[in-house]
């Protein structure tokens, strides 16, 4: 009895000590019926608050977490999640997104240790956010009921060992946009449940066992190592490492990779996999037929590479290929070629996506009917041509279609259009196609990319524009429009990131910029509307553009509202070429961000604001031909990026700084001409080692060159592998879909005796021009060291001396110029060898003696060589004397003078009665000829043998006067 006692009270007990249990554990969750049902737990809330204290939150992230009565759930706190049974959190998830991550609504600061006390948590994502000043977090390594973790968070430190003690881990991603570099990943090996591993923008050039350790990660589905700079792999290593178990989604582009890596393993790769992308690697020769044992590949990319030849007929037999990205390759064939292969097989029917573009396809396009699927055709940048295929408009998924700069004809209307209702993306861009659209043409389509630059559209703005109003980029530059701009134009579409009308003749004025893009496109906006007739004084314009190009048109007044604008995301702003006048604005301290400022000829006045000097991330500086004067600002040597700085044509004064030389190295040109500059050129500016153009012409400069001219070393190279100069700026449009802009310097540069200016050739220009000031003393020989000089003008100075021989070792030059100098002596005869010049002028110095012979400098005219009045020699009338003293044999002073005489007889009877011998005579004998048989074969053996008589006779007599020399 007391045993059975003891037994319902231990049971009893037992009860009690479970239901308490129970009571403490659901206690954070039970409340009075008149308070709220509370699922955090506490200990974990304050965890969460003490992790966002260590972060940097400035657009109100995490504006959900808190203690209010109102924010006091944590589970329902933005990005976390928890157990709907314990209350415990299981889901960390602060990833912002791509759009947050575009206006910089990012989270940064440390990752704190408090999430420890998450010890329930399996999902971690903190992706995408700024932790730039935090190590990956040793601790994470003790969180150890993670299955996924996302550190995509740009940490630049290295991995923590701890991180093999995760081995229930399944998803690791800790891309890093810092290109840290690691040592060897063997720690990688004992996470055994792995199935995604991304290491994606990591320097792995060290991990020499890369291919070894994921080969181990049986489980691993997906592969992701972009752009880390990977070590080829050792051919010996893939017969001992089968990296293709499991794999199906495998991405290893942008490494650089030869063939010899790649493609021997291509053939081990699984038959499940999926998608597989090579792209930017070293691919080279034709594409191997390994592909077409992946029976299963959905997608291909094997773009940015140099494969060559054609598309291989196998594509046509993959049956679930729906992506094939093959742009910027040395592809090459009939593009009917490639239709032809691709639509003989079941690919026809599952390919979506077929990517051509930057190849080397010729011909036309085929019918193109058959790819019912097809929702991508990109063939821009080929060598197509004829006019478009109106299969196309049979292809009614199609969403995008490029054919930019190739050479179609022929005009485009709207039935072409009919069936194409999911079209957003059109780029016709650079052919030479007509669009006739009537003016009351609804589209069927809602575009977001559109680029008809440099097709006829014109002369009215088109109208059916109206309809699209979810536009990211448009670019209807160079099309013949010469109209208004409607008011509807501006409030068009609220996420137009990309407008570009210049080179039309659009007139009118601008609205207020800065609301109609207001600054809530994701990557700001760019805007560019140069070379037309706007006019007026500018408007506010957006702070939140990138590029914005108002130039060559006829905007009038200040730019003060340049200062009402205290945060900016500008990198281009180009302002030249219209009426603007006044002083330049000072605050120039809330544009670090410029690349480019561009405010040549205008009409600025007074001084450059010391706050130009915080442009700190400034390339070119373009004040050319305004009114400013006074000395340049010191400040200007923080400019250190700066690669073009042009100040001509203005009324600066004061010595050339030496901090030119000194702080601006990285310049490549540098143009003070035509302002007041005085004092000697200081040997400072030697130490411009990229120099290509620089020109000091116009000025009061006085002393000698400097000697160290040859350190200019740009100038020593014969050829420039780049003819521009220029910046890019790349940005995403849309998802996948990126634009690539570049801005090209362009400059206006004195050349064979007019001013031009040079854009798209800029980069080919190697110019020194020290003209019109008031240099002395010789020409350094070390000049002679600048081979690569185009361009040498140091006219009209007072340089003496002879002209170095060594001028001929110039071989690059084109243009030579040294006149209305002091030069004496004779031309050296090296300059004959110079057989590109197209521009010499030696005239008005003290040159003597006889001009080289040579055809080059016979061939110019004789004013080059005026003003030397001891030159003598072609092509100058002046004769030499050894010339003169040897008369051409047969002629002398009596011969002239009869053959002057004998020329007045030369009348018009002369001509006539010569004119009617020479038909008689010819006629007479030819005319007989030719219908007396006998006649014309008698006259041709009597003409044959005299060949022969001539022939034998100059043999004997050659032969005789051989023997008479050799005794």
């Amino acid at each position: 009895m007391i045993i059975i006692m003891s037994s319902k009270l231990f049971l009893l007990f037992e009860n009690i000590a479970l239901f308490s249990v129970l009571f403490f554990q659901l206690k954070p969750t039970i409340a009075d019926s008149n308070k709220k049902t509370i699922k955090c737990i506490d200990e974990e809330r304050e965890a969460l608050l003490t992790f966002k204290q260590s972060l940097v939150d400035e657009h109100g992230v995490l504006s959900s977490w808190g203690r209010q009565d109102d924010k006091i759930d944590c589970c329902k706190w933005r990005g976390v999640r928890c157990s709907n049974t314990t209350g415990h959190i299981k889901v960390l998830n602060l990833r912002t997104s791509d759009k947050e991550n575009a206006q910089r609504k990012v989270l940064k600061g440390t990752i704190s240790p408090a999430l420890l006390e998450l010890h329930d948590i399996r999902h971690l994502d903190l992706s995408n956010n700024h932790f730039s000043a935090s190590p990956v977090p040793k601790f994470l390594g003790s969180l150890s009921k993670l299955r996924y973790l996302n550190l995509s968070c740009g940490t630049p430190s290295e991995f923590p060992r701890k991180l093999r003690d995760l081995s229930g881990l399944e998803y690791l991603n800790l891309e890093n946009s810092s290109l840290f570099s690691v040592g060897s990943l063997e720690w990688l090996s004992r996470l055994y449940s792995l199935r995604h591993l991304d290491l994606s923008y990591i320097n792995l050039t060290k991990s020499s066992d890369w291919f070894q350790v994921v080969a181990k990660l049986h489980s691993l589905k997906t592969l992701v190592l972009r752009s880390c700079a990977l070590p080829p792999i050792n051919p010996s290593f893939i017969w001992h490492f089968n990296l293709s178990t499991s794999i199906e989604n495998l991405d290893l582009s942008d490494n650089n990779l030869p063939s010899s890596s790649v493609y021997p393993w291509l053939f081990n790769l699984s038959r499940n996999i999926l998608y597989l992308d090579l792209g930017s690697n070293s691919l080279r020769g034709s594409i191997p037929e390994a592909f077409q044992h992946m029976v299963s590949l959905k997608s291909l990319d094997l773009s940015d590479s140099e494969l060559e030849g054609g598309i291989p007929k196998f594509f046509g037999n993959m049956c679930s290929l729906q992506k094939l990205d093959l742009p910027q390759n040395k592809l090459s064939g009939q593009f009917s070629q490639v239709i032809q292969h691709l639509s003989g097989g079941c690919v026809v029917n599952s390919l979506e996506r077929l990517y051509l573009s930057y190849n080397d396809f010729t011909g036309p396009v085929p019918h193109l009917g058959g790819f019912s699927s097809l929702e991508a055709l990109m063939l821009g940048v080929n060598r197509l041509n004829g006019t478009i295929d109106k299969s196309l408009s049979q292809l009614s998924k199609l969403e995008s279609l490029s054919l930019r700069m190739n050479s179609f004809t022929g005009v485009i209307s709207e039935t072409f259009f009919s069936n194409m209702s999911n079209l957003q993306m059109l780029d016709l861009k650079e052919n030479s196609l007509t669009l006739k659209l009537s003016h009351d043409w609804v589209p069927p389509f809602q575009l977001k990319w559109l680029s008809l630059a440099s097709c006829k559209m014109g002369p009215h703005f088109p109208k059916w524009l109206q309809t699209q109003n979810q536009l990211v980029l448009l670019d209807i530059s160079n099309v013949g429009i010469s109209d208004s701009i409607p008011d509807w134009f501006w409030d068009l579409s609220s996420e137009l990131s990309y407008l570009n009308l210049s080179n039309n003749h659009i007139k009118g004025k601008l609205p207020e910029l800065s609301l109609r893009f207001d600054g809530t496109r994701s990557g700001g906006t760019s805007i560019d509307i140069n070379s037309n007739h706007f006019e007026g004084p500018i408007p506010p314009l957006p702070s939140n553009s990138l590029f914005l190009n108002l130039s060559k048109n006829k905007f009038s007044g200040s730019v003060s509202f340049l200062c009402s604008i205290s945060e900016n995301t500008w990198n281009f702003l180009d302002l030249s070429s219209n009426l603007l006048s006044g002083g330049l604005p000072d605050c120039w301290l809330h544009f670090d961000s410029l690349f480019v400022l561009n405010l040549a000829n205008n009409r600025f006045s007074g001084q450059i604001p010391d706050s130009m000097g915080f442009l700190n991330n400034i390339r070119t500086l373009n004040l050319h031909n305004n009114r400013l004067a006074g000395e340049l600002p010191s400040s200007l040597r923080n400019c250190s990026q700066l690669r073009v700085l042009d100040l001509g044509k203005n009324a600066f004064f004061g010595e050339i700084p030496t901090w030119i030389g000194e702080s601006l190295q990285n310049l490549i040109v540098l143009s003070l001409k035509s302002n007041n500059f005085h004092g000697n050129i200081a040997y400072q500016l030697c130490h411009l080692g990229f120099i290509q153009i620089l020109d000091l012409s116009l000025n009061i400069i006085s002393g000698n060159i400097p000697k160290c001219f040859n350190n200019f070393s740009a100038m020593t190279y014969e050829r420039c592998s780049n003819p521009t100069i220029g910046f890019a700026k790349s940005f995403l449009v849309l998802p996948g879909i990126g634009y690539y802009y570049k801005y090209l310097v362009n400059l206006l540069l004195t050349w064979k005796g007019s001013e031009n200016e040079y854009k798209s050739t800029l980069g080919l220009v190697r110019c020194l021009d020290l003209s019109s000031n008031k240099l002395d003393g010789a020409i350094p020989e070390e000049i002679m060291d600048l081979v690569g000089l185009i361009a040498l003008n140091l006219s009209r100075n007072n340089l003496t001396g002879p002209i170095t021989p060594k001028i001929g070792e110039l071989t690059s030059l084109d243009f030579l110029d040294l006149s209305r100098n002091l030069f004496s002596g004779s031309i050296p005869s090296s300059l004959s060898q110079l057989s590109g010049l197209g521009v010499l002028d030696f005239s008005y110095n003290n040159l003597s003696g006889k001009i080289p012979l040579g055809t080059q400098l016979q061939s110019f005219n004789a004013s080059v060589y005026a003003g030397n009045l001891e030159l003598c020699g072609l092509p100058l009338a002046n004769m030499c004397p050894d010339e003169e003293s040897t008369p051409s044999p047969g002629t002398d002073d009596d011969s002239d003078t009869l053959e002057d005489e004998d020329d007045q007889f030369l009348t018009l009877e002369f001509y006539v009665s010569s004119i009617l011998g020479f038909f008689v005579g010819f006629w007479g004998v030819c005319g007989t000829l030719m219908l007396n048989r006998s006649w014309r074969h008698g006259y041709f053996n009597f003409l044959t043998g005299m060949k022969d008589w001539v022939y034998v006779t100059a043999a004997v007599n050659i032969a005789k006067l051989q023997r008479k020399f050799k005794n």
